[in-house]
């Protein structure tokens, strides 16, 4: 049964891809706010993390962006199908890339892609490895479905794909490919747990913070590049912005080993924090991001 619903669900998708994308970005706009009602749960934590993350708004701000969120949730999943099937021409209409690109995959150094847990960011994925002049590697977190797993799993490697890596794999299936010479795509801005994580403030609360991005640089001497992504009004598409890369990120002591991890995840997270306020409401906020608390402090869910 659930191999048949998982089968039906990918069809859907497909099917869903041939809709022109005016169309499609109106219907996810639907189910978004159909949404709302509907996926109690989520909507206690989103507007939660909001309220965590913006105390000053009023309960009124905060209902407002959380109820836009969903729309982007539910758009970011249905067209997810375009991403997957659509032909290259077709996102190249869709998919807008900015900032130094060239200079990230060209291969002259080991490069390390930053990306964060906005709605589109499956999009970013999509992007740059349909431009990228050689393969390129990126993380994902496996589905408990294999006939799921298998599924994100191929259309993820449609482009220029050397290794999609499995986030169980941890840091040293990463460090792998980066020491070969692969860009590699990794999202470090989740509550994993705690193994391999710190508290660092988000938004001037403890979040349980992985320590992968210095680490894995370090250990690779590769540049930091972070990448964001937009979903635009009006059905425009996407906007994909590589950011320069990050100087002294992280910062060596004289062994070449990183000298003050929090600071570099400090770092990491005040410019998610910036990228977030430019538009609140297309982060990941139906994710438990405070889920796991330093020792002796009560759940904030």
């Amino acid at each position: 049964m659930k191999s048949l619903f998982a089968r039906l669900s990918i069809g859907l998708v497909w099917l869903l891809h041939l809709l022109p994308y005016p169309l499609l970005a109106a219907l996810g706009t639907a189910v978004g706010w159909l949404l709302w009602p509907l996926a109690r749960s989520r909507r206690r934590i989103t507007l939660r993390n909001l309220q965590l993350c913006f105390p000053d708004w009023t309960a009124a701000q905060q209902r407002a962006v959380a109820r836009q969120h969903f729309v982007f949730v539910a758009r970011a999943f249905l067209e997810r199908g375009v991403l997957w099937y659509a032909s290259p021409k077709r996102l190249q209409r869709l998919l807008h890339l900015e900032g130094p690109v060239e200079e990230a995959l060209n291969g002259s150094r080991n490069t390390l892609l930053l990306g964060f847990h906005f709605e589109g960011l499956d999009a970013g994925w999509t992007a740059l490895s349909l431009v990228a002049p050689r393969p390129v590697s990126g993380m994902y977190t496996p589905q408990k479905n294999k006939v799921l797993d298998d599924w994100v799993v191929a259309r993820r490697s449609r482009f220029h794909t050397a290794a999609i890596v499995s986030r169980h794999d941890g840091a040293a299936g990463m460090l792998r490919q980066l020491k070969a010479g692969v860009p590699f795509y990794t999202l470090p801005d989740m509550d994993f747990g705690l193994r391999s994580s710190r508290f660092i403030d988000f938004f001037g609360v403890p979040a349980a913070t992985l320590d992968v991005a210095p680490r894995l640089a370090a250990s690779a001497d590769a540049r930091v590049y972070a990448v964001v992504t937009r979903i635009l009004p009006g059905a425009r598409g996407y906007a994909i912005t590589v950011h320069p890369a990050w100087g002294d990120f992280p910062a060596l002591d004289a062994r070449g080993k990183p000298a003050d991890i929090d600071a570099d995840l400090r770092r990491m997270n005040r410019f998610i924090e910036e990228q977030v306020r430019t538009m609140p409401a297309q982060y990941h906020w139906v994710h438990k991001r405070f889920k796991n608390r330093p020792e002796g402090e009560p759940s904030l869910y």
